[in-house]
């Protein structure tokens, strides 16, 4: 078995832009080299297995921080095996790294889940738990169960920070809801990222969410008021500020191509963060799925609830990550760089995990992923293990 592995001759997008002409060379897991081909390390050496990738494209493997499900499954069924079907199928599609998103429910039964999703954080499938929901307003539930919402009282947040055991790593809360600002002040002083989502909150109350310690706004525009001339409301308070790096679902329905271009002229790459906010349809065909409680339908790729107060409401996305790139590319006309920097970068900042993940730079993880000249995925590389091996080479 070669000792290491170098993909060459392809283009390959590094932090300092794109070497048409480039390697990257793996051993042990991690990133030994990269850069033009011709100064490729060792790459001919004995115990090396070149695969030729010329006429394709290297970018870092992506990381998503919020996607619910997968591949008819979902993390929020509290049972390992769904969870690990969850994995496999967003591996399969490019997100080397993600977290597991709940949605909404009983208080003691996400507190469950959280507990069967942490063991999977420990034996590193899964860079934390986020929860989304219970502690949102009912205004802006989306496809959230309105029964089973409630007040972000501290003493809930703690049980399901708890109940992740050291794992928890966002939470998405309506600070404008009573505790909002004090369990934001807690979430952060437990290591937990709170974020701004399905909010009815003003821009002065959003403003005094960020200044206690919000950093993440849960995907920007929706389930929140829109930006208005005289209310500019949470859009236009997270979208100024810093501090806050925005989620943004870029399936051409959640957000119309010009709204998209609005929050990168605003808030730049580096601070935009592409997800999936899949739930269990993803990588499956059109049907029926579990979301949580509620029960959606998905016709032609786009989810929505099938029944009850919330009906037609879009619930979440059938999306992958892989997906989203060809879409920036392709449709929206965003740079490599740009869109390399919202699905690698820039959540792994936001993760804690930029040292390890997140672009390609020796010492980094060997996370990779490869797409051919029309930006279709054609191999995943985790951890310097092939999950989707190129048949080119």
């Amino acid at each position: 078995m070669a000792e290491r592995t170098s993909l060459a001759g392809a283009r390959v997008a590094l932090p300092t832009g794109v070497v048409e002409s480039g390697q990257v060379t793996v051993a042990d897991g991690r990133i030994v080299s990269a850069g033009p081909d011709d100064a490729a390390a060792g790459a001919g050496a004995a115990g090396t297995d070149r695969i030729d990738l010329a006429g394709h494209l290297i970018v870092p493997g992506f990381v998503d921080v919020h996607v619910h499900g997968g591949g008819g499954a979902s993390f929020s069924a509290g049972k390992t095996e769904e969870a690990l079907r969850v994995i496999d199928t967003h591996r399969r599609h490019g997100s080397t790294t993600m977290l597991a998103s709940t949605v909404t429910g009983d208080l003691d039964e996400v507190a469950q889940q959280a507990h069967v999703l942490s063991e999977l954080v420990q034996q590193g499938e899964l860079a934390g738990v986020h929860f989304e929901g219970p502690f949102i307003s009912p205004h802006r539930c989306g496809a959230h169960e309105p029964t089973l919402l409630r007040d972000p009282d501290p003493a809930d947040v703690r049980k399901l920070i708890d109940a992740a055991r050291g794992t928890a790593k966002m939470m998405t809360l309506a600070p404008e809801l009573p505790g909002g600002l004090d369990s934001v002040r807690l979430l952060v002083d437990a290591g937990v990222i709170a974020a701004v989502g399905h909010t009815d909150s003003t821009y002065d109350a959003t403003r005094e969410a960020i200044d206690a310690g919000a950093s993440v706004a849960t995907h920007l525009f929706n389930a929140m008021p829109s930006l208005l001339h005289r209310a500019p409301g949470p859009v236009a308070a997270l979208l100024e500020d810093e501090r806050i790096t925005v989620e943004l679902i870029n399936d051409g329905t959640h957000l119309h191509p010009a709204t998209l271009e609005l929050a990168f002229r605003s808030a730049g790459a580096d601070r935009v963060a592409f997800i999936t906010d899949a739930m269990g349809a993803a990588g499956m065909e059109d049907g029926i799925f579990p979301l949580g409680p509620m029960q959606v339908e998905v016709k032609d790729g786009v989810a929505r609830i099938s029944d009850g107060p919330t009906a037609g409401s879009i619930a979440g996305s059938t999306l992958t990550l892989d997906q989203v790139f060809r879409r920036a590319v392709s449709v929206d006309r965003l740079s490599i760089d740009q869109t390399v920097r919202a699905l690698s970068s820039t959540p792994a900042r936001v993760l804690g995990l930029e040292d390890r993940i997140g672009s390609i730079e020796p010492g980094k993880d060997a996370d990779l992923v490869v797409l051919d000249s029309d930006y279709a995925l054609v191999g995943v590389m985790r951890r310097g293990a092939w999950v989707v091996r190129p048949t080119a080479g």
